[in-house]
């Protein structure tokens, strides 16, 4: 259940995306007719739905995020939750392979991967957190 912070956070970004999307929209009912032109569901979305996203009142499904996020040219993540993290740069040693990896690129690795990157955005960086605070931890002394 997403917090009230979250829902504000999200309609302030939906705004923004809006004021500089493709298309002059002027309210919910401009929003939802927009949004259903573009998104084929089994049900369309209603004015008072499109309301609830511009007032903080709630957040769309991650398909309907993927919608609008096509549709105002951003990226899902995000009009989700907001700007991604920033990464340090990667170092790569003198044959071109990155210094951080201990492991050689395996079938193993790359499948894992893929996996990974197939996942919902909000589903990535939850691995991602996980493995950072596995990093983290001092390693078995077993």
């Amino acid at each position: 259940m997403p917090t009230e912070q979250e829902k504000s956070a999200f309609s302030e970004r939906l705004r923004t995306a809006l004021d500089n999307g493709p298309d002059a929209v002027k309210g919910a009912t401009d929003l939802a007719r927009h949004f259903n032109l573009r998104h084929h569901a089994t049900a369309p979305v209603s004015t008072q739905t499109a309301h609830k996203w511009l007032s903080a009142r709630a957040i769309p499904t991650s398909d309907k995020i993927d919608t609008l996020a096509a549709w105002l040219n951003v990226t899902a993540h995000w009009l989700h939750y907001g700007p991604e993290p920033v990464l340090p740069p990667v170092k790569t040693r003198k044959d071109g392979q990155r210094k951080d990896i201990k492991y050689p690129v395996s079938v193993e690795t790359l499948t894992l991967a893929e996996k990974i990157r197939a996942l919902s955005p909000r589903k990535r960086y939850l691995i991602e957190e996980l493995i950072t605070q596995f990093d983290q931890e001092p390693p078995d002394q077993t």
